[in-house]
């Protein structure tokens, strides 16, 4: 269990929609003074397909210190012991995302002006920050470096084996390239079983198609080095904080090559733990 507070403005609500990416439940906006209601609640949830539960709490109750003081109480003595992060950033930096945003800040509701209500802001959460586990300084963050950190800080938590999502589709040429795509690999370099009368009328999701196309040179060690290349890319695509990948396979028509490419890179993509959708764009066409 996690719990996301801080100053507005530092990082809060981005962090708990890295945290959704990473598997945890993730409640944002909940009053502390409903945290052991909710967890109470959520006891009755199947939450086995989640790694944790992430609740973001800020200054948008008046109360808010006072409450989350006795929330913590509260959780304590049903044997929760949150984790607490706490995001902040220096005044100018906050300043100058409030700026950009052209956002209110919670406490100018109060009649305060920006500067007035971040400093009160900063000055009322001062206890609560001295309970914090960890405290985070975003200033010099970018959304990228705030994802890097606290997937570091959960590595070991994981949904399902990794965290990136890679939807695979198989196209043809003649029928355009999917817009979507992140990466694109043209296949007409391989033997077109479109060319071999009995194997023309199949597709690559068909045995002799898919060993005619894999299952000898240049597609047998075109694949390995393929899957070999994209293991390697993918995994530094995960390190740097990427959590969806669109890689798009194409052939001429998108009926054979491309779709044994496809199906057979699926497979290895699966025994890696990897979460995985295929599609096949123009088989019905091609």
């Amino acid at each position: 269990m996690v719990i996301i507070t801080g100053l507005s403005g530092s990082g809060k609500s981005t962090a708990l929609s890295v945290m959704e990416d990473m598997g945890f439940f993730a409640v944002d906006g909940l009053p502390a003074m409903f945290a052991v209601q909710m967890i109470e609640m959520m006891a009755h949830l199947d939450l086995s397909p989640f790694s944790g539960i992430a609740f973001g709490m800020d200054l948008r109750q008046n109360a808010f210190p006072a409450e989350f003081d006795q929330a913590l109480e509260s959780l304590k003595k049903k044997n929760f012991s949150p984790y607490i992060l706490f995001f902040e950033a220096k005044p100018d930096v906050l300043l100058q995302r409030y700026a950009t945003t052209r956002r209110p800040h919670p406490l100018e509701k109060e009649g305060l002006g920006l500067e007035q209500s971040l400093s009160k802001e900063r000055q009322s959460l001062s206890r609560l920050r001295k309970k914090a586990d960890l405290v985070l300084d975003t200033s010099g963050y970018s959304i990228h470096d705030l994802r890097r950190v606290l997937q570091s800080k959960w590595s070991g938590l994981k949904l399902l084996g990794n965290n990136l999502r890679v939807h695979i589709i198989s196209f043809g040429f003649k029928y355009g390239t999917p817009s979507e795509a992140d990466m694109v690999f043209d296949l007409r370099f391989l033997p077109n079983p479109y060319f071999i009368e009995d194997l023309k009328p199949m597709s690559g999701q068909d045995k002799p198609v898919a060993d005619f196309v894999l299952a000898q040179n240049p597609g047998k060690e075109f694949f390995a080095r393929f899957a070999d290349f994209l293991c390697f890319v993918l995994k530094q695509y995960e390190e740097e904080g990427r959590f969806r990948l669109t890689i798009a396979i194409g052939c001429t028509g998108g009926r054979h090559r491309s779709v044994a490419v496809s199906e057979a890179l699926a497979d290895k993509l699966k025994t890696l733990g990897y979460s995985l959708s295929l599609e096949h764009r123009h088989l019905s066409l091609g």
